[in-house]
């Protein structure tokens, strides 16, 4: 006999809540922030080493410390919270079960499984060949079995998503179209299939090359696959923080997208275009041909920028219309000076927002220009520009979640929340100068992978110019303060899991007269909004300044007359 689910109705939400669902989404996003402590810990060695006043490490351990950062960051933390976020999407807005809360476990188990191994044989010291794990460099054979495990769990985890979107078609659980918060947890869901199959084509055959059964590994073929999954792991993370952005629009404001339409068409063009950016890492690869290097970095390219750039319209813009309904229509900007900045639920996704948009967003087209790449491809630029999209784009969207996620699941008030105002802007503006100056030591030269820029045991003596010191210097200075904003979060999420005051409801919580708007299908249908198109506006004049810049830097670069 099958026992018959468990429901029970948030106090502050009004969204039914699976217990089945519950128990994975907190297992997922506990663990999420367990291994964001640890790949923030092995960052801050990283950035303490490339700090050339410090340079913490030698060369062995800082490229374990590089690798393990690179795994536990841009994969395990992202894909654990991602994994908790579709079950939330699907089950908890929909007010569905969700499908084989057993297989969930499977998939949790896997997942845990497959990160331990793989960080165990990184610490041991033989597996030090970074996230990229490029061949002929050879890790361990575990390294290799504990990234597959981790994707099939996560595979499974994304079967689980489906699955519960059927279920609660079925069984009508909601009318109509799923909501947009839903359907960007989809098209992350997608995307993640998409990821963990090209990871799996080309893991599993270097895993049997590291053991002895293949021979040979073609390099330029397992760079082309592996940017199959390295990159669009990173593209997971895009549709899944913009959900969030949508999420905490609506939780927040009861805001609704200006077009529903619009947005989901926008979403569509991840799916059909943003895995292509990944050929930006391939630019100098001589066997790939011109045309699919130009059609990549170009056209292609362009049809996924103008997703983001829609987002980065419409999230703000729903705001402001939400806030103009309440009366802010003072000026361009009173609906934003009155938003609750003291929320951390709302600045980190704010701040989340503009700093993925005018940092992450601008480097990675301009970077992403097949020209312009040759500049700065193997320099220190690209990871600035990492750090701008995944640490104070996605990084920081889920932390602002959790901010509202813990105490709602967990049912416990938050503790410390003076220093919870504070986190946001900590992590946020720390992780963002750092991104700005390693770009800018980038485009001085500075290497991307060198443990030592000044080359202290070169044969040839060799010095980059001054100003590059002084923006690494920068660069240790402010991670050391988005690491202190950092060990904030987890402090309030461990102390609210452990300590935080039980929240007690009024029994008229536990029934809403309606579905909260974050649950519902619907448009805003309302386009006034001057702040956000001045915003815009203000976003494309610096992305045209720089994009001009590095031409006119290129173009000082070729000496011809």
């Amino acid at each position: 006999m099958v026992a018959k689910p468990v429901f029970r109705t948030c106090g502050v939400t009004g969204l039914k809540i699976h217990d089945g669902a519950e128990l994975l989404i907190k297992a997922n996003a506990v663990t999420a922030v367990v291994v964001l402590a640890v790949g923030g810990l092995f960052g801050l060695l990283v950035a303490l080493t490339r700090w050339p006043s410090v340079h913490l490490l030698p060369a062995d351990m800082f490229y374990l410390a590089l690798t393990a950062h690179g795994i536990d960051i841009l994969i395990v933390w992202c894909i654990f919270f991602e994994v908790a976020l579709m079950y939330f999407a699907s089950a908890v807005l929909l007010g569905s079960r969700l499908a084989t809360p057993k297989m969930g476990w499977v998939a949790y188990a896997l997942m845990v499984l497959g990160a331990v191994i793989t960080n165990w044989k990184v610490l041991e010291g033989n597996s030090s060949v970074m996230m990229t794990s490029y061949v002929p460099m050879q890790a361990d054979p575990l390294f290799y079995v504990g990234l597959i495990l981790f994707a099939v769990g996560a595979l499974i985890a994304c079967f689980i998503f489906l699955g519960t979107l059927v279920v609660a078609k079925a069984e009508k659980c909601y009318e109509g179209s799923i909501p947009l918060v839903t359907f960007g947890a989809l098209v992350a869901c997608i995307i993640a299939v998409y990821t963990i199959a090209s990871g799996a084509i080309i893991l599993i055959p270097t895993f049997l090359w590291s053991i002895g059964l293949i021979a040979h590994i073609d390099p330029l073929m397992y760079k082309v696959v592996w940017w199959g999954m390295g990159h669009s792991s990173q593209q997971i993370n895009v549709a899944a923080h913009i959900a969030v952005w949508y999420a905490i629009a609506a939780i927040l404001f009861g805001a609704k997208p200006l077009s529903e339409k619009v947005s989901r068409m926008a979403y569509l063009t991840y799916i059909f275009f943003l895995q292509i950016a990944s050929a930006h890492h391939l630019l100098v690869e001589p066997g790939l041909s011109s045309s699919y290097k130009i059609f990549n970095t170009s056209y292609g390219m362009y049809l996924a920028v103008l997703g983001s750039m829609i987002h980065g319209l419409t999230v703000p813009g729903c705001i402001e219309a939400a806030q103009r309904k309440k009366g802010f229509n003072k000026g361009l900007f009173e609906w934003l000076r009155k938003a609750p900045w003291g929320n951390p639920v709302f600045s980190g996704m704010f701040l989340s927002l503009i700093m993925f948009g005018f940092l992450g967003g601008i480097s990675g087209v301009t970077m992403g220009v097949e020209q312009i790449n040759i500049m700065i491809h193997n320099t220190i630029y690209v990871p600035g520009h990492f750090h701008g999209t995944v640490a104070v784009g996605t990084t920081l969207a889920f932390m602002a979640l959790c901010f509202f996620l813990v105490p709602v699941l967990f049912r416990r008030e938050l503790v410390l929340p003076g220093l919870a105002k504070l986190q946001p802007y900590l992590f946020g503006l720390g992780m963002g100068v750092f991104s700005v100056f390693m770009m800018g030591a980038g485009t001085l030269g500075v290497s991307r992978r060198h443990w030592d820029m000044a080359f202290t045991d070169a044969p040839h003596a060799f010095s980059h110019a001054p100003a590059a010191f002084l923006m690494m210097g920068i660069v240790g200075v402010s991670a050391v303060i988005a690491v202190i904003g950092g060990a904030i979060f987890i402090a309030v999420m461990v102390g609210t899991i452990l300590f935080g005051k039980p929240m007690v409801f009024a029994p008229a919580a536990a029934a809403p007269s309606a579905p909260p708007a974050v649950a519902t299908y619907g448009s805003a249908e309302e386009f006034s909004v001057p702040g956000t198109f001045t915003l815009a506006l203000l976003f494309l004049t610096m992305f045209v300044l720089y994009y001009f810049v590095n031409w006119k830097y290129l173009a000082s670069t070729w000496l011809l007359s």
